[in-house]
């Protein structure tokens, strides 16, 4: 039996580990002090480090309990608490006992299981109770106006007093308090809408009105608010946001000039703002500053805060002149990006009397060139409903949480990532763009090899911390704004809407434009057809030289003979890249014909694909709602902020630029796991189709091949057969399903069983199913074939070459109207390959071209010049 030797002393380790460790950042002076932990298992964190609850029990965070951390003065292993591969995630917490618990808790999704007793503090005050403070505060006002004046202004303050319908009405405010300017009702447990907009609605003279968080604004919101803004045109505050007619008062409210406990004014007498010098005007919707808001009137103003407002009807630049009149104005707080930009030293440039920009130093911010200064975004904490079973809150919350990796060894990197969540102790690091601790994943391989790793996080401090410190890292660390950075932050805080919101409406702007704008050329103009047959005059047969057996299985052609030496053949029909290098390495010239066009990566990467459709026609119904995650981020967000607010659908399909078989390919509603999976490679994000056309009530889509003979004048030709693709189970939009690969996918031909019907069975079978005619489905696939290949020739004219030939794979799925819908394009040799299973299967006995006859037919079409079970379009 073989034995295996473990690694003995810190020589082996460092040998062994070198690009690991390299790769990890771990300082070079700790790398002994990490095979040490390592070797002897050691989680010594517990003597450092302690973990507390924060914002209202929805986080944890990681705080120092020992005295003091100098800079890379020590490390920590961190032990991964939960490791799986995506399409299992729901699977393993299903069946893994314990698992979903544990996460549950790590995640703080389990607030409402624990069973623990509250404190008692906080009990819901009986109904005497609740009647006997309110009617103290309502007696207590009372008295203060009757000893001040008639006129004298009220403010009452009924914050959480469980204060219901009956008791709103009982206390007759309106007739009790006419000069009532400012109604505090948050909290309550107010429920009838046509009682609140009665009551409240009597109080002519509110200046501001908080009905936060009552009941009867759960089904009805906008309906309230609409009623009270128009019956009470004075009301500059509703709902801690300020009304369209917002102007001193609120200012002043905001500056603290008025409130609660400073009501010394008089109906009719209006602030001042001279002595002002902060000014809160955070999360108040504020979709312009007021004319009361110049420097005349704010003289004194030093710090001001517009964070959280989409300012959405003053441009940059009349913001920025704006502000720019306040000399005084110091310290400013805003988003980021946001109404001024999107790059906070522009900002500064345009506001030289600032010495602070969201609490960093001006100064700081010009010696470091940042864009993105923004430190106080709110966390998104992960939601839930009370029935949602454990397994289902965790893949909710768990993008908060994961990071990933992929195992690679000398020969080839895992295609599929590993996901994983450290365990609390490494769980409890919250973001900080000036984070004090650093996080990698390091993979231990005890034995030296891979099969034997063991994987651990390694926590070190990056500067000094004192007692008692919160222990924070950097989310993204290594990620600038040329890796939008800011974007990238939505997947932990709520960032600003608004600004991706535009981002969004300039692109669709841009696209709008774009509509037909190339493709107005006309494409056959001096229309010639290329040549047609290149067989030679004396009758020898073209020699091919290939590289893909089902070519040298099924090419039987006499007038094709199969060559070993590629520098000989007439034509290369190959599955490597043709360009200078192998040209060069096999001999090969200029006068021999290849399966492949110069720059076809504007079809058969994804994300080229969308690129030039966009270019070319803007963003035809054929082509869904296509994003490249590596430069389309804001755009993206945005899209989904929209259709949130408006009530569509938020499906998404995230795939990668150019990996085959639905490889790391997702489908989520969720923002955050979107953002997420940028971390596993580039991917396009697209628009998921959620009602599809069905066959027997299973999803599918079609493989057509189209033969090109030319780019310029466009000569392309359909095969007379296209392949129809089943998804193996019924089709769902069941939240769960999504993890289930044969539910949304339809390439079998990897995981699961082969699925596929016949071209013609399916036309009779889906004909009969749908009482539709096919002839025209498929005309409306015809044409949006072509003008794929349109949009190619007029963005890309440098794809014709007189020496090019090849088929393309184009993967088409129909909606529920049986209106078709681009997937992707597939390359020659990737489709060459794949019709192996025309070749064995699919086609059936009675198709068109049976077995090996279709690349008899591809090879005759495109080098012979024939039409045989081919058709131009």
């Amino acid at each position: 039996m073989a034995t295996t030797t473990r690694i003995r002393d810190f020589d082996e380790f460092a040998e062994v580990h070198a690009f690991l460790l390299a790769a990890s950042g771990i300082p070079t002076h700790l790398h002994r002090r990490l095979f040490a932990k390592l070797a002897s298992e050691t989680f010594d964190g517990g003597d450092f480090f302690s973990v507390e609850p924060c914002e209202g029990g929805r986080q944890r965070r990681l705080v120092l309990s020992a005295e003091s951390l100098s800079k890379e003065s020590d490390l920590f292993l961190v032990d991964h608490a939960w490791s799986f591969r995506l399409p299992d995630a729901l699977k393993q917490l299903r069946e893994v006992p314990g698992l979903a618990e544990r996460m549950a808790a790590l995640m703080c999704v389990d607030l409402d299981k624990r069973g623990e007793t509250e404190d008692t503090e906080n009990e819901e005050l009986d109904r005497c109770e609740i009647n006997k403070v309110a009617f103290e505060i309502v007696e207590k006002e009372m008295c203060r106006v009757k000893e001040s004046g008639r006129d004298v202004v009220s403010w009452l303050e009924f914050e959480e007093l469980g204060i219901d319908d009956d008791m709103l009405c009982s206390l007759d405010l309106s007739t009790k308090f006419p000069n009532l300017v400012a109604l505090n009702l948050w909290g309550n447990k107010l429920q009838n809408a046509d009682i609140v907009v009665q009551e409240i609605t009597k109080c002519k003279n509110l200046k501001a009105l908080w009905l936060n968080e009552n009941p009867v604004l759960d089904s009805c919101s906008n309906s309230i608010a609409k009623a009270i803004t128009e019956a009470l045109p004075g009301l500059e505050i509703y709902n801690s946001c300020f009304t369209t007619t917002f102007g001193l008062w609120a200012l002043s409210f905001c500056g603290g000039v008025i409130g609660p406990d400073n009501l010394d004014f008089a109906m009719g007498i209006s602030p001042t703002l001279n002595e002002i010098t902060t000014l809160d005007l955070s999360n108040r919707c504020i979709h312009k500053l007021p004319e009361e808001f110049f420097p005349n009137a704010l003289p004194s103003l030093l710090q001001l805060n517009v964070r959280g407002n989409p300012l959405d009807q003053m441009s940059t630049g009349d913001l920025l002149k704006l502000l720019s009149s306040f000399t005084c104005l110091k310290e400013l707080e805003v988003d980021i990006p946001g109404p001024l930009g999107s790059s906070a030293i522009e900002i500064v440039k345009s506001l030289p009397n600032l010495s602070m920009l969201n609490g960093v130093s001006t100064a700081v911010i010009v010696a470091s060139g940042k864009h993105i200064v923004d430190t106080a975004l709110e966390p998104r904490l992960p939601e839930w409903a009370p029935m949602d079973p454990l397994p289902e809150r965790v893949v909710s919350a768990m993008w908060y949480y994961l990071m990933t990796y992929r195992l690679a060894d000398e020969e080839k990197i895992d295609e599929t990532p590993v996901w994983y969540v450290m365990d609390e102790l490494g769980s409890a690091l919250r973001h900080s763009d000036n984070a004090n601790f650093r996080v990698a994943p390091f993979l231990f391989m005890p034995e030296g090899k891979l099969n034997s790793a063991i994987s651990y996080s390694v926590l070190w401090p990056t500067r000094a911390v004192q007692r008692e410190e919160e222990c924070t890292r950097d989310f993204l660390f290594g990620v600038g704004e040329d890796k939008q950075r800011s974007a990238r932050l939505t997947a932990w805080f709520h960032t600003p809407q608004n600004y991706f919101i535009q981002e969004f409406r300039k692109y669709n702007q841009e696209l709008e434009s774009k509509a037909l704008g190339l493709l107005n050329k006309d494409l056959h103009e001096d229309f010639k057809p290329a040549t047609g047959s290149i067989l030679p005059s004396d009758g020898h047969p073209l020699r091919v030289f290939t590289d893909i057996p089902q070519v040298e299985e099924f090419l039987t052609r006499s007038e094709f003979v199969l060559i070993n030496e590629p520098k000989n053949a007439d034509i290369i029909w190959t599955s490597l890249q043709v360009d200078a290098e192998l040209k060069k390495a096999l001999e090969l010239n200029d006068n021999q014909y290849t399966n492949q066009f110069p720059f076809e990566a504007c079809l058969v990467m994804k994300h080229h694909l969308a690129e030039t459709i966009h270019k070319a026609q803007g963003s035809p119904e054929w082509l869904q709602p296509t994003y490249n995650l590596e430069t389309q981020l804001s755009q993206l967000i945005g899209d989904y902020f929209v259709r949130k607010r408006d009530g569509l659908d938020n499906l998404w399909i995230l795939k990668p630029w150019n990996m085959a078989r639905t490889i790391d390919t997702t489908v989520t509603g969720d923002l955050s796991a979107i953002i997420r999976m940028m971390e596993t490679g580039p991917k396009i994000c697209q628009k998921y189709i959620e009602r599809p056309a069905l066959f027997g009530g299973r999803k599918f889509d079609l493989r057509y091949i189209v033969l090109v003979r030319s780019m310029h004048p466009l000569e392309i030709f359909l095969a007379d057969v296209f392949w129809v693709r089943l998804a193996n189970n019924q089709y769902t939009l069941e939240k769960s399903s999504f993890f289930e690969y044969e539910t949304h996918f339809t390439v079998m031909n990897y995981i699961g069983k082969l699925n596929h019907k016949n071209t013609p069975e399916f036309v009779k079978e889906f004909e009969e199913e749908h009482q539709v005619r096919w002839k025209e489905i498929h005309g409306r696939i015809t044409k949006m074939i072509r003008c794929i290949f349109e949009s190619a020739a007029v963005v890309q004219p440098e794809m014709h070459n007189p020496r090019s030939r090849a088929i393309y794979g184009i993967d088409v799925m129909l909606d529920s109207l049986f209106m078709p819908k681009i997937l992707e394009v597939t390359y020659c040799p990737d489709c060459t390959r794949a019709c192996k299973y025309d070749t064995q299967a699919i086609l059936g006995n009675n198709a068109p071209i049976k077995g090996g006859d279709f690349f008899n037919t591809v090879f005759g079409c495109l080098f012979l010049g024939e039409s045989n079970n081919v058709t131009p379009i």
